[in-house]
């Protein structure tokens, strides 16, 4: 999913998620499943976005003990989604153990899904991070930290904004995947986000992958909307 423009399907239930990629017939999409979907559609929700052919992040981000997570995970990848996620704030083990699960779930002849980490959360401001979490220092650092630890533990990379991509690249690798949340076209509505970007300054800053939800689809016209942005993102002046 490297390279992708990723879109946040953030639906209440399978009717409105259908409604919403009837246009897109046409287009092999990169999609996001996360709690409010899943939760409330379970794995039916998967099916049916995979009989589309569209690729699927399932964002859970997992965070329990390493066994639980371990277990759960190996039921994950039976699903044969394509990129799942935990938060590295569980720690080395934790994430180690979400591999272990992945691997043992994933069938033969088959790829493994994506394992990335999640650092900060996009909504998660300086003082918030300092004050609730406790956790003195900036925000730049805690998130270089976690994805330090993530890569530690063996995992694909992160889940960060783009403001954090240039000096995770430059502290592990190119090669270490960022998933980059906050995406919003320029004068957007920010939302509960805190640290946002634009799909220029998401590629300029070396993001490898982007999460674009409402700027997309509350559009009046999703499809143009996506097309559109989809042509900044890759560079091409629409």
């Amino acid at each position: 999913m490297k390279q992708s423009l990723i879109i946040a399907l953030d639906f209440p239930d399978l009717i409105e998620t259908k409604r919403f990629l009837q246009p897109f017939q046409t287009e092999k999409l990169a999609v996001k499943i996360g709690m409010e979907l899943f939760y409330q559609n379970g794995p039916t929700i998967i099916s049916y976005v995979k009989e589309q052919g569209h690729d699927i992040f399932l964002d859970l981000k997992l965070h329990d003990i390493p066994n639980t997570v371990k277990m759960a995970m190996r039921g994950l990848a039976q699903l044969e989604v394509d990129m799942v996620n935990v938060h590295a704030a569980g720690g080395h083990r934790m994430m180690e153990a979400a591999l272990e699960g992945l691997e043992s779930g994933t069938a033969a002849g088959k790829n493994r899904p994506i394992a990335i980490g999640v650092t900060q959360l996009t909504s998660t401001s300086q003082e918030q991070m300092n004050l609730e979490q406790n956790i003195t220092g900036t925000l730049e650092d805690s998130v270089i930290h976690y994805a330090k630890l993530t890569h530690d533990a063996g995992l694909d990379g992160v889940v960060c904004s783009t403001h954090e991509v240039r000096r995770i690249h430059e502290h592990i690798s190119d090669q270490f995947m960022t998933v980059t949340p906050g995406i919003r076209n320029a004068g957007g509505p920010t939302h509960d986000q805190h640290r946002i970007a634009t799909p220029e300054q998401a590629r300029a800053m070396g993001a490898d992958a982007i999460v674009v939800g409402r700027a997309i689809t509350s559009a009046k016209d999703p499809l143009q909307a996506y097309v559109d942005m989809k042509a900044t993102w890759g560079g091409i002046r629409c």
